[in-house]
C-alpha cells in the first residue's frame, strides 16, 4: 500500500484508546522470558490486555489468539478487558495520567502516541520483535513510527474513512455514486423527499463529526500546509484552514443530517450513527474501516443492512486546491506499556503474524501484513483496500496527527460549529488558540 502521510515532527498512526475493566496492571512483574540459563522454567506472567473489539466475530477472534498464545507460552496468563470505544478512551486515559497503564493497550499513533512517548509509558519494539515489523512494512508501521525511527506500535488494520449506505434507499431514488459534494447533497435532498434522514452523525461523541472537517481540509489544503500544521510548528496560518470551515459549514446548512444529531453517539445502540444506518433509519455514515462489525452489533439479528450494505468514499469539492484523491484514515494498533513483561511484545508480534492477519482477513476485516490481504473475500472491504492502495496520500486523522491538546480543541471546534455556537472564523481562532498554548 502507499505510505500514510505524516506531519514533519512525527510519523503517522493511530490510537485508538482501549478499555478496561478495572484499573491497571499495578506494578511492574520481572520476568524471566526463556529461563534464567540455568534450564529453570521462565517465571510465570500475567499480561493485561484492553482493547475496544467487544462484538462478535473480532471479540472471539482476539480471545481465541490469546488462548492460542497462553498454551503455546504455558508461563504466560493473558487477562483480557473488552469494552465499548468511548469507555476505553476515558479508562485508558486514566490509567496513563496515573502511570498504571494495561501492559497492552490500543495505539493510534501521531502527537498523541509522541507523548506517551516523551513521558516514558511505552515499550521500543524495534529490537523487540523486527520480524513483525518487517512483516507488516514501512508503510504500515510509519503511523507508529518517531522521527528518530524507532517503532512504539504494531498495526493490525490500516484503513481509510468513507461512506457507509444503504444501497436499498439508493435504489428508491435512483441515485449513483456520488462523485461531487454537490451530488451527494443532491442526492441527499431526494432521501429527504422520501421522508428518510440522509447522513447519520454522531456529534455527541465529537470526533464523528470531525471527519467532515479532515475531507475539507485535504479537498482543499496541499499536502504541505497540512504538513506545516503537524506538532511542534502548528502553523494554520494559511487560508485554506478557513476554506474548508465555510464549506463544512455550507454543508451543515443544507440540513442533510439527522434529527438531534447534536446528542447522537456513534455506535453506543441502536439510536447512535452507527445504528440509525444499521436499522433502515438513515441511509449514510461517513465513518471507519471498522464500522461493519460495528453495525452488526447494533440490529436485533446481528446482520446489519446484510446485503444491502455499500461503500463509498468522500466525494471531490469543486474548486478546491487540494487532493481530490487523497483520503483520511488510519488504523487500529497496540502498544506495550514500558513496564510490561517482554512476553508482551512476543504476543503483538503474534498478533501480527501472517497466521493471525488471515484470521483477521477472513471475519472481513482489513490486514496489514503482507499476504494476508488475499483472505479478505468481503467485497466492500476489498473496495476500502483497493481506496487505501489508490489513494494519493493517506492522512491520518487530525485529532491524532495535532495530539490530544490540540486535536482535541479541533474536534471541539467542529462540534460547536455543527451546534451553531461558533462560525467558520471561530472554528479557526479555536483551533489556533490551543497550538499557541
Amino acid at each position: 500500500m502507499k505510505r500514510t502521510r505524516a506531519g514533519s515532527a512525527i510519523a503517522l498512526g493511530l490510537s485508538v484508546a482501549l478499555l478496561a475493566a478495572c484499573g491497571g496492571n499495578g506494578d511492574p512483574e520481572e520476568t524471566t522470558p526463556a529461563g534464567d540459563g540455568n534450564g529453570d522454567s521462565p517465571d510465570q506472567v500475567t499480561i493485561t490486555w484492553w482493547h475496544n473489539n467487544n462484538n462478535d466475530p473480532g471479540l472471539g477472534l482476539f480471545q481465541d489468539a490469546a488462548d492460542q498464545f497462553m498454551a503455546d507460552n504455558p508461563h504466560v496468563t493473558i487477562d483480557v478487558s473488552a469494552l465499548q470505544n468511548e469507555d476505553l478512551r476515558t479508562r485508558l486515559t486514566v490509567a496513563l495520567q496515573s502511570n498504571d497503564p494495561p501492559d497492552l493497550f490500543q495505539q493510534w499513533g501521531g502527537g498523541e502516541m509522541q507523548e506517551q512517548v516523551e513521558a516514558g509509558l511505552l515499550m521500543d519494539l524495534t529490537d523487540e520483535i523486527p520480524d513483525a515489523i518487517q512483516g507488516v512494512g514501512e508503510g504500515n508501521v510509519a503511523g507508529w513510527t518517531t522521527p528518530e525511527g524507532r517503532v512504539y506500535g504494531i498495526p493490525y488494520t490500516v484503513g481509510v474513512v468513507g461512506f457507509w449506505y444503504n444501497q436499498a434507499h439508493f435504489e428508491q431514488i435512483g441515485a449513483d455514486i456520488p462523485e461531487t459534494v454537490d451530488d451527494l447533497l443532491e442526492i441527499s435532498e431526494q432521501l429527504k423527499a422520501e421522508g428518510i434522514d440522509p447522513i447519520a452523525v454522531g456529534v455527541g461523541d465529537g470526533w464523528p463529526s470531525a471527519f467532515y472537517y479532515n475531507y475539507f481540509v485535504v479537498r482543499n489544503c496541499d499536502s504541505s500546509i497540512i504538513d506545516a500544521a503537524a506538532p511542534p510548528t502548528y502553523d494554520f496560518s494559511d487560508g485554506c484552514w478557513l476554506e474548508a470551515a465555510e464549506q463544512l459549514q455550507a454543508f451543515i446548512d443544507a440540513e442533510p443530517f439527522n434529527e438531534g444529531f447534536l446528542g447522537t453517539a456513534a455506535q453506543q445502540g441502536a439510536a447512535s450513527s452507527a445504528g440509525l444506518v444499521a436499522n433502515g433509519n438513515a441511509t449514510m455514515e461517513l465513518m471507519g474501516q471498522w464500522n461493519a462489525g460495528v453495525m452488526r452489533g447494533l440490529t436485533e439479528d446481528e446482520q446489519g443492512l446484510g446485503d444491502d450494505l455499500g461503500w463509498f468514499p468522500f466525494p471531490a469539492v469543486a474548486g478546491g486546491a487540494g487532493s481530490a484523491d487523497a483520503s483520511v484514515g488510519g488504523g487500529d494498533a497496540f502498544s506495550c506499556s514500558s513496564q510490561a513483561p517482554r512476553e508482551c511484545a512476543e504476543f503483538l508480534g503474534y498478533l501480527a503474524s501472517l497466521e493471525q492477519q488471515t484470521a483477521y482477513a477472513e471475519i472481513g476485516e482489513v490486514p496489514v501484513t503482507a499476504g494476508a490481504e488475499e483472505a479478505v473475500e468481503d467485497p466492500i472491504m476489498q473496495t476500502i483496500i483497493e481506496a487505501r492502495d489508490n489513494s494519493e496520500f493517506v492522512q491520518l486523522y487530525l485529532d491524532v496527527y495535532l495530539g490530544p491538546n490540540v486535536g482535541g480543541a479541533l474536534n471541539d471546534a467542529v462540534a460547536l460549529l455543527f451546534a451553531g455556537s461558533i462560525d467558520p472564523e471561530g472554528l479557526v481562532a479555536e483551533v489556533r488558540a490551543a497550538a499557541e498554548q
